[in-house]
C-alpha cells in the first residue's frame, strides 16, 4: 500500500501535531472579546431556527450541551475538534492566518479544518475582513459534525490532491459556493448551510430572499462561477440535499484528469494513492467486506419484520 507523498502534504502532516497527542493552546478572550462575541452569538441564535438548515438546528444544541457554546463564552477549539472528533473524526487546528487553497483544501482531505482563534475588531462586530473565531465556531463547526456534509467537505479535498493549479482554483470556488455560501432546500423552502451566511446576521437574513439569484448547484457551471469577497452575493448555489451534492460532486471529480486515484483511510487516517494493483486489491477486500456486513444487516431486518 502506497501512501500520496507531496511536498504540500509532507508540510502538513509535519503540522498536524495530532499524532503526538498535541492539545490546542486554549485562549484567555478579554471582556471585551467576549462582549464582541455575544453581540454576534445573540443576533444570529434568533435566526437559525428559521434560516438554518435542520443538520444545523440539530447539533447546535449539542454543541451548547457539550462545548460551551453559549452567550458569555467562547468556546475552545480543543473541546470542539474533540467533540467533532467523535462525531465525524473532523479535527480542528489552529491557524495564524489565511493558508493557500491548495494547503487549505488538502487538509479537508484529511477530515481536518484548519481555524483562526482571534475574535474580529470590538468596533464591527458585525464585519469582519477575514474569519476569525466567530466565523470559525458559529459557521464552519457544527455541520463539521454532520456525516454528509462532513464527506462532501472531505470530498472538495481528496479532488485537490495532485491537481493542478486551474484546477483548485475551481475546487476553490465550488468551496465557496457550497462549504461558504452554501442554500439547501427542505420541504421547498430555502436554508443556509454555507458558514458565511450563518456567521453573519446580514447576509443570513438576505440570501434566503427573492433579492439575489438562486441556482441549481452544478459542479461544472458553479466552479467557474466569478465572485465578491467584501459584498454580500449576487448568487446563490442550490443543492437539494448534502446526498445530492456529494453525488454530483463526485461525478464531476472523477472528470479530473490525473494519473492515480486516492481513498482516505479511516483506520489509519491516511490518504492512500490506489495506484498499484495490491492497492486496488485492498479496497475491493473492504468494500466486500462492507456489502457482506450489510447484506447481514438486511437479512436479520427481514427476520424481525
Amino acid at each position: 500500500m502506497s501512501f500520496l507523498q507531496d511536498k504540500n502534504l509532507e508540510s502538513f502532516a509535519r503540522t498536524r501535531g495530532e499524532e503526538n497527542g498535541e492539545q490546542i493552546p486554549r485562549v484567555e478572550y478579554s471582556e471585551e472579546e467576549v462582549q464582541t462575541w455575544q453581540t454576534i452569538y445573540k443576533e444570529l441564535v434568533d435566526l437559525y431556527p428559521t434560516h438554518a438548515c435542520a443538520e444545523f438546528n440539530y447539533i447546535f444544541p449539542l454543541l451548547q450541551q457539550n462545548c460551551g457554546y453559549s452567550p458569555n463564552n467562547i468556546p475552545q477549539l480543543q473541546d470542539v475538534s474533540e467533540f467533532l472528533k467523535d462525531c465525524t473524526g473532523f479535527t480542528l487546528r489552529p491557524v495564524a492566518g489565511l493558508l493557500s487553497s491548495r494547503d487549505f483544501l488538502a487538509g479537508l482531505a484529511f477530515r481536518v479544518f484548519h481555524s483562526t482563534q482571534y475574535i474580529r475588531h470590538h468596533s464591527k462586530p458585525m464585519y469582519t475582513p477575514e474569519p476569525d473565531i466567530c466565523h470559525e465556531l458559529l459557521g464552519h463547526a457544527p455541520l463539521f459534525a454532520d456525516p454528509e456534509f462532513a464527506q462532501f467537505s472531505q470530498e472538495i479535498g481528496l479532488a485537490s490532491l495532485g491537481a493542478s493549479d486551474d484546477m483548485i482554483e475551481q475546487l476553490a470556488t465550488l468551496y465557496w459556493f457550497t462549504v461558504e455560501y452554501g442554500i439547501c432546500l427542505e420541504n421547498g423552502s430555502k436554508k443556509a448551510y454555507g458558514a458565511g451566511l450563518l456567521s453573519s446576521f446580514g447576509e443570513l437574513q438576505y440570501c434566503l430572499t427573492d433579492e439575489p439569484g438562486h441556482d441549481l448547484f452544478d459542479p461544472s457551471v458553479t466552479c467557474i462561477t466569478k465572485y465578491p469577497i467584501t459584498s454580500f452575493q449576487p448568487k446563490y448555489f442550490i443543492a437539494e440535499s448534502f446526498a445530492d451534492a456529494k453525488n454530483k460532486l463526485m461525478t464531476w471529480t472523477s472528470t479530473i484528469k490525473r494519473p492515480f486515484q486516492v481513498r482516505y483511510n479511516p483506520y489509519t487516517q491516511r490518504v492512500e494513492m490506489l495506484d498499484t494493483m495490491p492497492s486496488v486489491q485492498c479496497l475491493v477486500r473492504d468494500i466486500k467486506s462492507q456489502v457482506f456486513t450489510l447484506e447481514e444487516a438486511l437479512g436479520k431486518l427481514k427476520l424481525n419484520m
